[in-house]
Parts: structure tokens; C-alpha cells; sequence
């Protein structure tokens, strides 16, 4: 029978404790959320990819409060076990009483456990603030998507040996300010690794290596129906599978066991 006790922010600590890989998706409707909970995943991330796979926007810098606030309601309709992290979009935390506001408003017309702010250092004091008030809070460093034009693209970060203390930094200094979870996305492998061996809190990563506490897709590269070009770090596990079900179960299974990412999703 399959475990149905809600998964915590204390149920993620234990997971990183005993060496359990966390398995997290996006999504962003009930449907798919339904399914996702079916097959064991432990996180739902309701990210704001959905301005670019579900609004086919270039970027997720166009998603806005409400829309967000939308579609995480539509996940929290639909799920019973998974703990639902939900993004804050482009400017909607830009000063901490902005993200008060924003953050209590996702929680309470959302239905979000936890909210996901881009951002290093400079985004302590609006942790902190967050985190007081009861708020839970997951940080993002590395490739921010909501950061894509400072970037000047979707590009690997933390290549060079200052950028990755800075990274390593960061991290730190978020945990410090009381964020419960971390996502990593494009970075170098070894660089996940001291990170995520450096904290205490679980540790996510999207394109940076297998030795995160747990791995995020999204859903719609999982499925091998995003259009144009799938990032090299994502798998279709539907091209395998009989169905969608059987898809999101290899996936959770994948990550369960250490198989996914492989050498082929490592970008370093």
C-alpha cells in the first residue's frame, strides 16, 4: 500500500539524513498533480515554467501574482501528500514587505506549503523575514531563471572558482537566514556535491549531478512534450513507458535509486 502520511518540511530532513534522493516535479493543474501524487513524488513544485510550457512565453518573466496564485490552488485541489512549493514570480518579492504580501497571499488563496525565491545573499533579510512569520522558504541559486537577460542566457553557472565560492556562499548564508530547502540548477556537478554536503537542508538539483538530496524535472520534459529543444539535463521517460502513470512511477524510481541523472544529464 502506498505511504500516504504527508510529507513535511521535517519529513525532507530525514530523507537528507538517511541518504533517501527526494523525487520533486513541477506541476500546475490538478489532473497531472493527481497523477504525480499517485506515483510517489515528494514534492510538487509549481513553478513558474508554466509561463513558457503552459503560456508558451520565451521566459517566466510575464507570469504574474494571480496567475500563480491559480494555479497553485488547482494543485492544492488535487493533492493530499506531496508537500507543494510554489514559485513567486519576476518583482513580486522585490522588497520584504512585497514579499509578505505576496508569500501570505500565495498560502492562503494558493494553498502553498512553502514559497521559492530566486536569489543569493541579498535576499536574506527578506528570508528571515519570511521564515518568522511562519512562512516556509526554498531558495534558488545558480542558473535563476527570472534572471535570464543579467545572465545573457540559459548558461551553466559557478564555472569559474569565484563565481562557485560565491555560489557556495550564498547557499550558506540562506540557510543561515532559515530557508528549508535549496534548488540548484545548472551547475557544475562537484560544485552540487560541496554544496549540498555543506548544508543541512535538503538540497535539489536540475541539471547538477546526482549527488543533490533529490532531483527536479519538469513535467512536461519528463514527458517528452516540450516543444522545440529538451534541455540535455532532462529524460523522456514516457519514450519507455506504457503511459503517463508508468512514466511519473520510472521517474520517482529513477531518483529513488540513483539512476537518474546519469553521466549523459550532467552538464559538469
Amino acid at each position: 500500500m502506498a505511504d500516504t502520511t504527508p510529507v513535511t518540511r521535517d519529513s525532507l530532513l530525514r530523507m537528507k539524513a538517511e541518504g533517501e534522493k527526494i523525487a520533486v516535479v513541477t506541476s500546475y493543474d490538478a489532473s497531472f498533480t493527481a497523477l504525480l501524487e499517485a506515483a510517489g513524488v515528494d514534492v510538487l513544485l509549481v513553478g513558474d515554467s508554466l509561463g513558457m510550457v503552459v503560456q508558451g512565453h520565451d521566459s517566466t518573466l510575464p507570469v504574474t501574482l494571480e496567475q500563480m496564485i491559480y494555479h497553485s490552488a488547482c494543485v492544492a485541489r488535487a493533492s493530499t501528500r506531496a508537500l507543494r512549493v510554489v514559485d513567486l514570480p519576476f518583482m513580486t518579492y522585490a522588497s520584504t514587505e512585497q514579499a509578505l504580501d505576496s508569500a501570505a497571499r500565495m498560502l492562503r488563496e494558493g494553498g502553498a506549503h512553502m514559497v521559492k525565491l530566486e536569489g543569493g545573499a541579498l535576499l536574506c533579510a527578506t528570508v528571515e523575514a519570511l521564515t518568522q512569520r511562519g512562512i516556509p522558504v526554498c531558495g534558488h541559486l545558480g542558473l535563476t531563471p527570472q534572471s535570464v537577460h543579467q545572465f545573457g542566457g540559459y548558461r551553466l553557472q559557478g564555472r569559474d572558482e569565484a563565481a562557485a565560492r560565491q555560489l557556495l556562499d550564498d547557499a550558506i548564508a540562506l540557510e543561515q537566514a532559515g530557508a528549508s530547502l535549496l534548488v540548484l540548477e545548472c551547475v557544475p556537478a562537484a560544485l552540487a556535491k560541496q554544496i549540498s554536503e555543506s548544508l543541512g537542508v535538503p538540497v535539489i538539483g536540475i541539471g547538477a549531478g546526482i549527488d543533490c538530496d533529490g532531483q527536479v524535472l519538469v513535467l512536461y520534459d519528463l514527458l517528452g512534450i516540450t516543444p522545440g529543444k529538451r534541455p540535455r539535463f532532462s529524460h523522456n521517460f514516457l519514450e519507455s513507458g506504457r503511459d503517463i502513470p508508468a512514466a511519473l512511477r520510472a521517474y520517482v524510481e529513477a531518483v529513488r535509486t540513483g539512476r537518474f541523472p546519469g553521466p549523459e544529464h550532467t552538464l559538469a
